[in-house]
């Protein structure tokens, strides 16, 4: 079952009077400054879903897994205090990871490739000193894939072009002694970007697809709901809510019954 999280920015161009073009413009500047973020569920086919419903249905119950030694260490001695009540669970429980290093796919893109990667890349680093990342050169085995793409436009009352987009994926791992329900996740990123803001997409989408499945009122942490002009680090709001989700108890990384393998 598909979910993502996208990042927009309003676009709009039309022939007004003076007057409403100038009202326009100003508007204009204003949305250019943020890029509002929303939640998407995207269905899969009824089999599918009926497929999946039916393996959920026989799993043992939710559990918590054990912290990951990185956020068992991590302490806020100034008791910043987090946004845990705005990250979402999921049909699963929250969106967690339980084997790690978690393996991170960057694909490359043809023109400018130093200029894309590298930004991501520190997105990761950024990342990895919280939870354990590992960039990996193949995107079938990868845990996270961040592909160069500009997601597709979402239609409201006007197109919206979005700069970002992560969406996850449930299934049954099987190439473990026991079959293991999992997930892995897809990071559509803008490359058309300055180096700036692909590293700061790309900061707040690993948000998301490391847990935070959610994001916060606070316009100082990284998993704000819109990107402003002035850019920021990872929070130690942030990672207090990380750490928050780490300890929730969840349905992923636990084992599936055999008599519901395909």
């Amino acid at each position: 079952m598909k979910h993502s999280a996208s990042k927009k920015c309003d676009r709009t161009a039309k022939k007004r009077s003076p007057l409403v073009w100038r009202r326009f413009v100003v508007l204009g500047l204003l949305i250019s400054t943020c890029l509002l973020v929303i939640l998407i569920r995207v269905p899969l086919s009824t089999a599918q879903e009926h497929k999946l419903e039916a393996k959920l249905a026989i799993l043992t119950a939710s559990q918590s897994h054990p912290l990951p030694f990185t956020l068992a260490q991590w302490q806020d001695p100034q008791n910043s205090g987090d946004y845990f009540f705005e990250v979402k669970m999921t049909e699963v429980g929250y969106l967690v990871w339980s084997q790690f290093p978690i393996k991170v796919y960057i694909q490359p893109y043809n023109q400018s490739d130093r200029l894309w990667i590298e930004p991501v890349i520190r997105a990761v680093q950024e990342w990895n000193y919280f939870l354990p990342l590992q960039v990996v050169d193949n995107f079938q085995t990868a845990d996270i894939r961040i592909v160069p793409k500009v997601p597709p436009l979402q239609t409201t009352n006007f197109l919206r072009a979005r700069s970002a987009q992560t969406r996850y994926q449930l299934y049954v791992n099987s190439s473990k002694p026991a079959a293991i329900l999992s997930h892995y996740c897809t990071i559509l990123l803008n490359p058309r970007q300055s180096s700036r803001y692909i590293q700061a997409a790309a900061r707040h989408e690993l948000g998301h697809a490391l847990g935070i499945w959610g994001h916060s009122p606070e316009a100082t942490d990284a998993l704000y709901f819109s990107q402003v002009s002035d850019i920021v680090p990872i929070s130690s709001r942030d990672i207090n809510t990380l750490k928050r989700v780490y300890q929730q108890p969840t349905r992923l990384g636990w084992q599936v019954a055999a008599n519901s393998q395909p």
